[in-house]
């Protein structure tokens, strides 16, 4: 069994000093994707030489007066991939987020040529069962994730809760239920659960309370008729 949790893990401080010049390369901005006012995906050329393991994260840079400021971004897209996808929420009065807002197709983006991280499956017990749990954003890296085809034959079922506050806030649902008709997916169908969690909307949902509650009442297992603690004695066989 494995059980990942968006929050908590090892990350950067926002503040790291800038890379150097030779650590780093401008992408241009492909294309878009606002989900909410303040929710956007951007997707990015991607240089040949960089090389990522789902889960980790990259950091980017975007110019301005007073130079770059970096901040550190999961990665979204594929590893074969042939572009560069992220997930980010816009703070206000950020120092990022107001360049990141006001970005456009054909703009340049600064991505640090290394990737960083420990949220992969590598760091895994082997097990039946894989839940993933996220809220808000902190579904990006799971993205990633479970378009690695290696993480379907690893596991028997894939558990994917996320939680938000509004249903507008559920990026990426579709292309994750979506998966399931790529080739290299196929026959996997069963393996897959999606547990949708709107926290700010009564009603849109069937479950609507933060993770920690439905993990510490039981109503999470309910829902996916599986319980954590039956999957961690799966581990032990």
């Amino acid at each position: 069994m494995g059980v990942i949790v968006e929050a908590g893990l090892r990350r950067p401080p926002a503040e790291l000093p800038p890379p150097g010049g030779a650590k780093w390369t401008a992408e241009r901005v492909l294309s878009i994707r606002r989900w909410t006012p303040t929710l956007l995906s951007i997707r990015l050329t991607r240089y040949k030489g960089f090389r990522f393991t789902p889960g980790h994260y990259a950091r980017l840079g975007l110019e301005g007066e007073g130079g770059a400021v970096w901040r550190p971004f999961s990665v979204v897209s594929a590893a074969y991939d042939e572009h560069l996808e992220f997930l980010a929420v816009l703070v206000p009065g950020g120092a990022f987020s107001q360049r990141l807002a006001a970005l456009a197709v054909g703009d340049s983006v600064l991505v640090e040529k290394a990737s960083y991280g420990f949220l992969t499956l590598d760091q895994l017990a082997p097990g039946r069962d894989l839940w993933l749990l996220a809220s808000g954003s902190g579904l990006g890296p799971f993205v990633s994730i479970l378009r690695e085809p290696q993480v379907w034959q690893d596991f028997e079922r894939l558990i994917v809760v996320h939680s938000v506050r509004r249903e507008a806030e559920f990026a990426y649902r579709d292309e994750i239920l979506a998966l399931l008709n790529e080739e290299l997916f196929r026959g996997a169908r069963a393996k897959l659960r999606h547990i949708p969690v709107v926290t700010r909307e009564p009603g849109t949902a069937a479950l609507a309370a933060r993770i920690p509650q439905l993990l510490a009442d039981g109503r999470l297992e309910a829902a996916v008729g599986k319980q954590l603690r039956d999957a961690r004695r799966e581990r032990g066989r």
